[in-house]
């Protein structure tokens, strides 16, 4: 079935724009004027608040909202991803989205209950009246249980919340933060785009698709999806503007819930966003007062995981079949007798392994003194935040005593200090790569170059997938241009690599390092060498113990 999904990333660049792209694609770029002026960013549909743009640089389809349209007034609210995925679902499972946040009543009227308190000053407890009544609000109004969907599938994929809940979470303070309003436009426009091109849209990732695609089409919104009965539960005013949306011309104003717009308070957002003082709490702080509701124990035939960073010396999850461990899993001197797999070292790796007695007279750190003389290992003691960017390139005997240390404690995995090895069929190389040293990129590729040259072989067609804890580069990355964390330069500069990934049945990568959310997808098809591979980066949280690498290795064999 996934040969049956137009993919954009394979498109010749050098052909003629209605040579390389789908006719329904070409037809609606051609009839917006200005894309004969914009080499890059190509209109395909919009109406009054949103656009569809195809990216012809990174053959890329994306949503965004014009410049005018606010999703919120609340100051650096980071939800938006997950309150347009959850808009999606409760399109299509209304029911479930419902179901969801039963479950999580609990946590929901602990931040009731603390939103209350930022609002009035005034304790309640979470089985108030008070309570009581703003739970009952949020199942009472859809737009705000939408809402409090996607702000719960960010607690459980990235931490409590603690910034402005009584505008997150209180219906009286949200109805002032326009994102109503911003989800009954976003509502209209992707039914709209829906029922005029074959796409999938999941809340973030806007896929083009061929009419027999039923796989893709159960993932997200298409113009197959059976929607009536969830639109039917929205407000009269929104269910009017979707009716509107299509039968409208592409740039006739939506009659929906009344947007927040800069040209009308752009002002008065800007100061607030001026005078705004942050009362964040860490989520990792936070984390005690939440109970889980989530099964901790997934059955993925190949887990993979990464940065988790656990605090109490247990991984918190259980699988019982193969693990990939991307990195960075343990501050804790974790143990797990019982987990199998491989597992890959990251920078946290470097701490966790050192005795926890500051006596460096103690025999316990008599395998570490060879590197006492190193400054990178000085500041590692001393402060790891600075030392990474010095720390020595993966084949240092460093790497060695690490990985040797580690062994004890996860006995059933094997531990890749640049290694592989082969598990149904599938090899596995390891590469010791804790940190991405843009600043040595040269020498970091060399010791790639070297260690993959070693590690291949021969053998020029097993199905080859190369885990290391930072990415090997930008093209073999998940991480957004748009990110803070992201470096330009940080590309495969050397050709030699690229020469193995021609030579070699390479067909995939895997990463952790960035801690990107789960909002933004556990994996990517990418272009590089020539032929398309796979990146998975797949970060731990407590509604996402591990992706499962089985379903892209069946579709890629």
């Amino acid at each position: 079935m996934e040969q049956n999904k137009k993919d954009l990333s394979v498109i010749d660049q050098d052909l003629p724009l209605k040579n390389r792209l789908p006719l329904a694609l070409v037809e609606k770029i051609e009839g917006y004027p200005e894309n004969k002026r914009r080499p890059v960013n190509k209109t395909v549909f919009k109406n009054e608040y949103f656009q569809l743009t195809y990216n012809t640089k990174n053959v890329s389809l994306a949503i965004s909202s014009n410049g005018d349209l606010v999703y919120s007034a609340i100051p650096y609210d980071t939800g938006r991803n997950y309150i347009q995925r959850a808009a999606i679902q409760y399109l299509l499972h209304p029911g479930e989205i419902r179901q969801y946040i039963e479950r999580h009543q609990s946590t929901l009227e602990k931040y009731l209950m603390l939103s209350i308190f930022q609002v009035t000053g005034h304790r309640v407890m979470e089985d108030s009246i008070e309570v009581n009544h703003a739970y009952q609000a949020i199942l009472q109004n859809p737009l705000l249980e939408i809402q409090i969907a996607g702000r719960l599938m960010q607690h459980d994929e990235t931490g409590p919340l603690s910034a402005n809940l009584a505008g997150k979470f209180l219906f009286r303070d949200n109805v002032k933060t326009g994102i109503a309003g911003y989800i009954s436009e976003y509502l209209t426009f992707v039914i709209q785009l829906t029922n005029s091109l074959p796409l999938m849209i999941d809340g973030k990732v806007v896929t083009l698709l061929d009419k027999q695609d039923s796989l893709l089409i159960s993932n997200g919104l298409t113009s197959h999806s059976e929607i009536d009965s969830a639109v039917s539960l929205l407000p009269q005013e929104v269910q009017t503007g979707i009716k509107q949306g299509l039968v409208a011309a592409e740039n006739i104003p939506m009659t929906n819930t009344q947007p927040l717009l800069r040209s009308k308070y752009g002002d008065e957002l800007a100061n607030v966003r001026k005078n705004y003082v942050a009362h964040s709490v860490a989520p990792a702080e936070a984390e005690k007062y939440f109970k889980n509701i989530h099964s901790i124990e997934n059955q993925h035939l190949i887990n993979v995981v990464s940065d988790i960073h656990t605090k109490d010396k247990n991984l918190p999850f259980v699988n019982r079949h193969f693990n990939i461990l991307a990195g960075d899993i343990s501050d804790s001197h974790a143990v797990d007798k019982e987990i199998e797999g491989l597992y890959v070292i990251g920078g946290h790796e470097l701490v966790d392994v050192l005795p926890e007695t500051t006596d460096h007279s103690d025999k316990q750190w008599d395998k570490w003194r060879p590197f006492f003389n190193y400054e990178w290992f000085t500041t590692l003691l001393q402060n790891p935040d600075e030392a990474w960017y010095r720390l020595p390139t993966g084949d240092h005997p460093f790497y060695e005593v690490v990985k040797t240390t580690l062994e004890p404690r996860f006995p059933k995995m094997k531990l890749l200090n640049n290694a592989s090895l082969i598990y149904n069929n599938v090899r596995y190389i390891g590469l010791t790569i804790p940190v991405a040293l843009t600043k040595r990129k040269q020498m970091q590729q060399r010791f790639i170059l070297a260690a993959l040259e070693k590690l291949l072989g021969e053998d020029t067609a097993i199905p080859t997938v190369i885990v290391s804890h930072a990415p090997l580069f930008n093209e073999l990355s998940l991480l957004s241009e748009s990110s803070s964390a992201y470096n330009k330069a940080y590309v495969c500069d050397e050709p030699k690599i690229e020469q193995l990934f021609q030579q070699y049945n390479i067909i995939g990568a895997i990463h952790g390092h960035h801690h990107i959310p789960a909002s933004s997808r556990r994996f990517n098809k990418v272009q590089f060498a020539g032929k398309k591979i796979f990146v998975v980066c797949s970060i731990y949280s407590k509604v996402n113990t591990g992706f499962e690498l089985m379903s892209l290795l069946n579709k890629q064999g």
